[in-house]
C-alpha cells in the first residue's frame, strides 16, 4: 500500500518538467509559494509540478516533496531542493485563490519493468549521448530500480520539455524506454557531429555560436 495522497493539491506552474526521482532545486519568491512552502512543510505534505504551457497548463504533472530548505531570506524567500514522486493528472483545476490547485487522480504504472534488449540499447544510447554531452562518463545509474530507469535517463540529460513531458505521461516503463531509445538514437549524431564542429573551431580559431 503506498502513501495515502490528497485528492486535491496546491500547483506550482513552472518551465520545467519534473519526473518521478529527479531532485529539483527552486528560488520560493512569490508571496503565494511561499505560503504554499510553509503549509507543505508544516503539514509535511507534497505539491504538484506542472509544466507551463504557452496556452495554459499540462494536464499531467508530478508531486515534490521538499527535502530541505536550503537558505532562509530576511524577505522571506526561500531556496528549497526539492524531489519529484508522484505522477498524477489533473481532473479539475481551481483558479479562484491566488494559489492554483487541482483535483488530481494519481497513475500508476502498468506492465512488465521493461525489455532486457531495449534496457541494454538504452543504457548504451545514454552513456554516449552523456559523454558527449558533458564529456564524461554518466555514474548515476549504479543501483537505479528497473522501473525508474527511464526516468532517471530523462531527468540527467537536457531533453527537450516537450519529450521530458511525454515520458511523463507514457504509463509504462517499457513504453517509456523505448520512446527514450527512439529520441537518443535521433539525437546522438547530433551531438556527435556537434563535438566535431567545436573540435574543429577550437582547432583553428574560428568560434561557432
Amino acid at each position: 500500500m503506498g502513501i495515502l495522497r490528497p485528492e486535491r493539491i496546491p500547483l506550482f506552474q513552472l518551465n520545467v518538467v519534473l519526473l518521478p526521482g529527479a531532485p529539483l532545486p527552486l528560488h520560493i519568491f512569490e508571496p503565494r509559494y511561499k505560503d504554499m512552502v510553509k503549509e507543505c512543510l508544516e503539514a509535511k505534505s507534497e505539491f504538484g509540478m506542472l509544466l507551463s504551457l504557452p496556452k495554459g497548463v499540462a494536464r499531467v504533472g508530478c508531486t515534490a516533496e521538499i527535502l530541505e530548505v536550503v537558505k532562509r531570506y530576511p524577505d522571506g524567500r526561500m531556496d528549497i531542493i526539492t524531489v519529484g514522486r508522484a505522477p498524477f493528472r489533473v481532473v479539475e483545476l481551481f483558479e479562484q485563490n491566488p494559489l492554483l490547485e487541482g483535483q488530481v487522480d494519481y497513475l500508476e504504472d502498468r506492465g512488465a519493468p521493461g525489455n532486457p534488449v531495449v534496457q541494454r540499447q538504452l543504457v548504451e544510447l545514454y552513456e554516449a549521448c552523456h559523454t558527449l554531452l558533458f564529456e564524461d562518463y554518466p555514474k548515476n545509474l549504479e543501483g537505479t530500480p528497473v522501473e525508474e530507469l527511464s526516468y532517471r535517463i530523462a531527468s540527467t540529460l537536457p531533453l527537450d520539455l516537450l519529450w521530458k513531458q511525454q515520458i511523463l505521461e507514457l504509463r509504462s516503463e517499457e513504453d517509456r524506454q523505448e520512446r527514450l531509445v527512439g529520441y537518443l538514437r535521433e539525437w546522438a549524431p547530433h551531438l556527435q557531429n556537434k563535438k566535431v564542429m567545436r573540435q574543429r573551431a577550437g582547432g583553428n580559431g574560428h568560434g561557432l555560436n
